[in-house]
This record gives structure tokens, sequence and C-alpha cells, in this order.
């Protein structure tokens, strides 16, 4: 027996593999040629530098992480070379949850593929990191998530958290760019140390907001390029309505408006005449905010007044954790 629904894979594959592009992405992308020119330069002269860095801020779902991973793969597609002759590297790892400076040490040495073994002192584990670094020609490092290293509290593990990273950037031998990604708070964090602060670019990604002309263009040319992927007709959506109730849905939040795209245009491979409808839209939001089936912003009249945004966003979270949980249980059964 078949277990596939080629059908199903027929319409997701071209729109999970889509990146739109986004105007975010230039301004994105200029912070990083900012930083790599810089590195460059510096790199040139052969005399101890400072590189620089990027701090890339939005609430949760805006996709960044998309975003710069998908510039990531481009910087590392082996066409930036640096003085030495070698292409350009930049490695990325997400922090889940709080870690001291010391487990990123181990982290990083994972995403460089020198696992540890044994015990080792944190001085040693952040040697190696530098070590590895230059000679697999490892010129930056991103860290998604990077709020989950601070406290809440102004406390010394934040400071000390701060001087580990100024050091990353000043090191004697082998300078990093940095990348560091997360929510708003994260700016605050940085801004308290300030020789680091001022070797970093902040670019941030704002919610969608359909008053702004290039929001509102921009949402239609989300909804139409995706739907252009699968050779949907979406016409119908193109009124004033759908693209307001669809930011809604999302909390204002670009990464669940393709979410629910995606969704939604998928359930459409069941449709008999192919026709993506509003019901596929309530049941794309019901699938992915796990709320009632037929509870959503998409039918509803007062939907504005119907709904949370801050609770709908926990329900939004709630559902992502649930089927994290289910994906890890089932892989280890």
């Amino acid at each position: 027996m078949n277990f596939i629904d080629e059908g199903v894979v027929d319409v997701r594959k071209p729109l999970l593999a889509a990146r739109f592009p986004f105007s975010r992405a230039d301004q994105l992308n200029d912070a990083m040629k900012w930083c790599a020119t810089d590195y460059f330069i510096k790199a040139s002269i052969g005399e101890r530098f400072e590189a620089r860095g990027i701090v890339v801020i939005g609430e949760s779902r805006q996709g960044k992480s998309t975003e710069i991973q998908t510039m990531l793969k481009a910087f590392n597609d082996g066409t930036t070379i640096m003085p030495d002759g070698r292409p350009a590297i930049i490695v990325s790892c997400l922090l889940s949850g709080k870690v001291t400076w010391k487990d990123l040490g181990i982290v990083i040495l994972e995403e460089l593929g020198y696992p540890l073994r044994g015990r080792h002192s944190q001085a040693e584990i952040w040697s190696k990191v530098r070590k590895c670094a230059e000679l697999q020609g490892v010129v930056g490092i991103h860290f998604d998530e990077c709020q989950h290293v601070f406290t809440d509290a102004v406390s010394v593990t934040n400071q000390k958290i701060l001087d580990s990273f100024k050091s990353l950037l000043k090191d004697q031998h082998w300078p990093l760019m940095l990348i560091f990604s997360g929510i708003p708070s994260l700016s605050t964090h940085i801004k308290k140390e300030e020789q680091l602060d001022r070797l970093l670019r902040t670019v941030a990604f704002e919610g969608i907001d359909l008053t702004r002309e290039a929001d509102k263009e921009e949402m239609l040319q989300l909804i139409f390029s995706y739907a252009d992927k699968v050779d949907l007709n979406v016409d119908s959506f193109a009124n004033a309505e759908f693209p307001e109730r669809l930011a809604f849905a999302a909390c204002h939040r670009w990464g669940l408006a393709i979410e629910l795209l995606i969704e939604a245009f998928g359930l459409v491979a069941h449709a008999p005449d192919k026709v993506c409808s509003i019901d596929h839209f309530t049941k794309a939001f019901s699938n992915i905010s796990g709320l009632p089936d037929g509870y959503s912003p998409f039918t509803m009249p007062n939907y504005q007044n119907s709904f949370d945004q801050t609770k709908l966003m926990e329900a939004y979270d709630t559902t992502r954790k649930k089927k994290k949980a289910g994906r890890k249980f089932t892989q280890t059964n």
C-alpha cells in the first residue's frame, strides 16, 4: 500500500519550496554586504581587526529564520571569496532554550563537524571553535533565537554573554562576523553593551500594516505568487476585504500569512474542481491554530471583535509545540 498522497505532494512541494522576494530581503542583503566587505578589506590588510555583525529583530512567525537561511545559502554558495583564496562560510545554530556560554560552544562545534567527547573546560571549547572556524574558512556565526541566552533581569551572566560575543568579533587571531536574530527584546539586551552595539547593524522585520500602500501591494503579490505556484485562480480574493482578513488571521505576521496560504492551497489538492474557496482558508486556520472548525476570521462578520490577537497567537504557538512534540515522539518510537 502506498501511503504517499501524490496529489498533495504535487501541490505542497512547490509551495514549501517557494521563496517570496520581500523588500526586507534587500535590507538584510545590504547589511550582509556591509559586513562582508568590511571583513574582506580588513583581512586583506593583514593586521588585527574587528569584525562587524547584524541584529535581525521581529516578532515570532515574521519569517526571520527563513529569510536569513535564504541569504546564508547564497553567501555559502562558494562565490564569496576571502583574501586567503577560500570561499567564505557562515554557520548557523538554533538556540531553542536557555544555554550557557559553554553549551553554546559545544553546539557550534557540532555545526562545524567536531562533536566533543569527554569533559572540556569552557576555555578549551571556545579555543576549539576558533581553531575549527579558521581551518574551515568559517568567517561568521548566525545565532537564531538568540534571546534565549539572556535572562530577563539585569545580571552578571548577561554581561558575560555580551562580553563573550564582543570577544568573537574582536578575536586577534580569527575574528568572526556575527548574526543575531530574535524577538525585539534581543536588541534591548545587546544595546546594554556599547562596544558590541556599535559593531552591529540592526534590521527590523515589521509586521503587516495594510494602511501602508507598500504592505498592501506586497500582500496581494504574496497571495497571487503562491497561487501561481500551483496554478490556482484566486481572482475572487483580490478584493480589499480578504487581505485584511488574512492579515488579521495571521496576527499581522508575514510568516504566518505564508503558512496559512500554503495550508489553504494545499487543501485544494482534494477539492473536486481544484478551485480555492474561503472554506479552504477556514479549514487551514483551524489546522494551524487548533481552534474549532468554522470559527475563523475568514467567515465571521465581526471577526476583529471576536478574536483576541494575543490569545490567538498563544493558540498558534500551542498547536505548533504539540505538533513538534508529536514528531519527536514518533521519531523515538
